[in-house]
């Protein structure tokens, strides 16, 4: 079973933490999938993607454009593996995958600032555990860091 993460934003939006977590996701060696609800929340992340650090950018493919296992992340709102990503990351919503998916990792992003939010993770919480997999929660401290809280 996929270890699975989830991540409580308090303090700073996805634009922010996502790119971290994906540089993070590459320096293990690990591709990802991104799978946001909607078009527009795809085409957004993909200009973020391109323009978040003056010094960098995260290498990826959105839906619509040609993928390739090759590619380091790929943007969806399906629950395809394109590129045979190791990580899975779902943003605003979206659902978990299969119990039988082949991932190494979930990775729950939900704003904690949102009571719908809010409860559909915790939805989310119940059933990846049902599933069997290793859950853990991860809350943001008055610093910024990430603290396990569960």
């Amino acid at each position: 079973m996929a270890e699975t993460f989830f991540y409580h934003l308090q303090r700073q939006p996805l634009e922010r933490v996502l790119p971290t977590l994906l540089e993070k996701t590459l320096d293990r060696g690990w591709k990802a999938v991104v799978q946001a609800v909607s078009p527009e929340r795809v085409a957004a992340l993909d200009a973020h993607l391109w323009t978040f650090s003056e010094d960098s950018f995260l290498p990826h493919v959105a839906d619509g454009e040609p993928v390739s296992e090759d590619d380091p992340i790929v943007l969806t709102v399906t629950g395809d593996n394109p590129n045979a990503a190791e990580v899975r990351f779902l943003v605003e919503g979206a659902p978990l995958p299969p119990a039988d998916a082949a991932y190494a990792r979930l990775i729950v992003i939900f704003d904690g600032n949102d009571d719908a939010a809010l409860a559909f993770a915790r939805e989310q919480w119940r059933e990846a555990k049902a599933a069997g997999h290793q859950a853990t929660y991860w809350q943001q401290s008055d610093e910024g860091r990430w603290e396990k809280k569960a």
